[in-house]
């Protein structure tokens, strides 16, 4: 137990850790309230709206991934992060305040995604790589891992408590709460002790900074693999709003509380994958190609799910293969990165794993409406199964070229 939580230890973890638990319960309040809002007040149930909300939502990920991720290497992080945490905290304010008033429409959707995408996506490299910052390298692993197990601890709560604040007040009063509860992170950011910080070695200005980090990731066929295996299960796989509110809505004919439900129980499912990552020593590729089959595995039996509570124990497998991978893939590529590309190189990786949505999530907001929210899961699932081949051809390459330079056969 002392393992799992070691990175505890640092006072500076502690002060980030608590804030962050706030506001990611703000978070997932406001992600469950927005899926709901469009789905069943400003449309007739239509999955396609809630994909283009989530392409307009990550989008961003993919279009300002070279500078976002520049900006993680070259820029004070600490204060990079004040920005961009009081600018989405501003935005929820304001969606909270449009809905409450009544005066929201679909269009505000679309254009607060898109704004709150933007933020979030020069937000996501600084806050991944700012923890090396807090913790050091001995302990990254660990800390990103305790990271995904409070923001999927939010998970199992958010939701629900956001199903009944839909339900006892409106849908605004939770886009409200996530928008007070940033400040739990800028409390969080101006306490910590700066001397006790490690910061990253910042990247030079240098001619050509932007595409440096493509042409690192594109030398090393480790990261190119781990890429790829994101691509295709962010693309395809991650599309759990669309997933479970089609299946809540559509198939299972629940209500608010149902849906929030179903969401917190397949947090239950990411919150174990997050601790079994906590109390691994070191992160192993081998462990990425289970996640991704276990995936696909866990699809297949969401799709087939006969019953409401069949369907939410199935989403809790999904749940820990896609934290394993997630969690896996970061702190893999996170080590085995020069710190001065850590910002660049996670960039592209949060770019791959969340910029496919606009591809994705329309795609499989199509099928949920023409064929069914089954189909949709298999979708999913086909991803997971690629992802997995990817993986085992990326071992095998890696075994034959052990193997041509007379090295021991991996076996991770």
């Amino acid at each position: 137990m002392r393992r799992t939580f070691r990175s505890l230890r640092s006072f500076n973890y502690r002060v980030w850790a608590a804030g962050a638990l706030v506001s990611n319960i703000g978070t997932w309040m406001q992600r469950a309230a927005q899926d709901w809002l469009v789905l069943t007040q400003l449309t007739d149930h239509s999955a396609s709206a809630v994909g283009i909300v989530m392409a307009l939502q990550f989008g961003p990920q993919l279009l300002l991934m070279p500078w976002s991720g520049l900006a993680a290497d070259r820029f004070n992080q600490r204060r990079l992060l004040m920005v961009t945490q009081a600018t989405m905290g501003s935005l929820s304010l304001i969606l909270g305040l449009l809905t409450v008033t009544g005066l929201v429409q679909l269009w505000h959707v679309y254009v607060f995604a898109f704004l709150f995408g933007c933020s979030a996506a020069l937000d996501a490299p600084v806050r991944q790589t700012f923890v090396a910052e807090l913790v050091g390298d001995a302990d990254l692993s660990n800390a990103i891992a305790l990271n995904s197990t409070s923001f999927n601890a939010a998970r199992m709560i958010g939701p629900a408590v956001a199903g009944f604040v839909i339900t006892s007040v409106g849908t605004g009063w939770a886009f409200l709460f996530n928008g007070v509860s940033f400040m739990a992170v800028l409390t969080s950011l101006s306490f910590l002790r700066k001397s006790e910080l490690r910061p990253n070695a910042r990247a030079r200005r240098t001619k050509g900074g932007i595409t440096q980090g493509f042409r690192y990731v594109w030398s090393r066929y480790d990261l190119r693999a781990t890429l790829v295996m994101l691509f295709l299960i962010g693309t395809f796989g991650l599309n759990f709003p669309i997933f479970i509110s089609t299946m809540a809505v559509g198939v299972f004919h629940t209500d608010a509380r149902g849906f929030g439900l179903l969401s917190s129980m397949m947090a239950v499912g990411t919150m174990s994958g997050a601790l079994m990552a906590a109390h691994r020593e070191r992160p192993r590729f081998a462990a990425l190609m289970l996640g991704a089959a276990v995936f696909g595995v866990g699809c297949t039996l969401a799709a087939l799910a006969p019953s409401y509570w069949l369907f939410g124990a199935a989403l809790i497998v999904i749940g820990v293969a896609s934290l394993t991978v997630l969690n896996t893939s970061n702190a893999l590529m996170q080590l085995s990165t020069e710190p001065a590309m850590r910002g660049r190189v996670m960039a592209l990786r949060l770019g791959v794993a969340l910029g496919g949505t606009p591809i994705g999530a329309p795609i499989v907001g199509w099928v949920a409406d023409h064929l069914g929210p089954r189909w949709a899961l298999g979708v999913g699932a086909a991803a997971g199964f690629a992802a997995a081949i990817v993986a085992i051809i990326a071992l095998w390459q890696r075994n034959v070229d052990a193997g041509h330079r007379g090295l021991p056969r991996a076996a991770e």
